[in-house]
């Protein structure tokens, strides 16, 4: 720690270094571009060491973690005695639940392009990082502090690849890559235990905006019919 700060709120990449962990692909995961389109194309530009910059890092090690680690006693940004996530006033979600079923899945609901009943934790990530290699994510700006931090975000990316997908009718989608962006902005209200450990997560954001972005004026997507036997 730096001035009594944990390291996952100092560094973005803070957890990347943690040794003896169950790793989701055997080893850490390359972050690297990812880092770098954020640091070419982001909006805000936080002092180190500011509440924006710390909240921002404690998010990126969060989602390091929820989305690689797959023992929840490894997590180190989170509070795992009480942790709960929660998206647009739904019923809060387990650490435990999330590792179970996927971040995409804990977070989308189903819809016309995707259904998360349809998809296994690899699937939805196959989906997502296939079509959007990176995704980056910043804080925009913090309306307060802890122990309960409020803050608004954005996520974005460039759909390179086609996304293919099943819905909520069991239907495989196809939407052809178009190689433009993908932006999402949303909030969170965030509570945090002493070690700036998240307790208690709540996110509003419209996820139909990405797939919104995704099909343009929906000429490139095509629906067929998938039949489990």
């Amino acid at each position: 720690m730096a001035d009594g700060l944990p390291d996952y709120v100092l560094d973005a990449n803070a957890v990347l270094k943690d040794k003896d962990v169950n790793w989701r692909h055997g080893q850490p995961p390359d972050y690297s571009k990812t880092r770098v389109v954020w640091a070419e194309t982001k909006k805000a530009n936080h002092t180190a060491g500011s509440l924006p910059d710390l909240v921002e890092n404690l998010v990126k090690n969060w989602e390091i973690e929820a989305s690689y680690k797959k023992d929840l006693k490894d997590w180190r940004t989170v509070d795992t005695s009480d942790y709960t996530f929660s998206v647009n006033g739904g019923p809060p979600q387990t650490g435990q639940h999330m590792l179970n079923v996927g971040t995409y899945n804990a977070i989308i609901e189903p819809n016309e392009y995707y259904c998360p009943m349809h998809s296994s934790f690899d699937a939805s990530h196959k989906s997502f990082k296939r079509m959007m290699p990176t995704f980056a994510w910043e804080v925009l700006e913090v309306f307060s502090g802890p122990p309960q931090v409020s803050f608004r975000w954005r996520h974005w990316g460039t759909m390179k690849e086609d996304y293919v997908g099943l819905n909520n009718k069991g239907e495989k989608v196809t939407i052809k890559g178009h190689g433009g962006a993908i932006d999402i902005e949303g909030v969170a209200v965030a509570i945090v235990n002493d070690k700036l450990q998240l307790k208690k997560v709540e996110v509003f954001f419209d996820p139909m905006t990405m797939f919104r972005q995704m099909a343009g004026d929906g000429s490139g997507v095509e629906k067929r019919l998938v039949m489990d036997f």
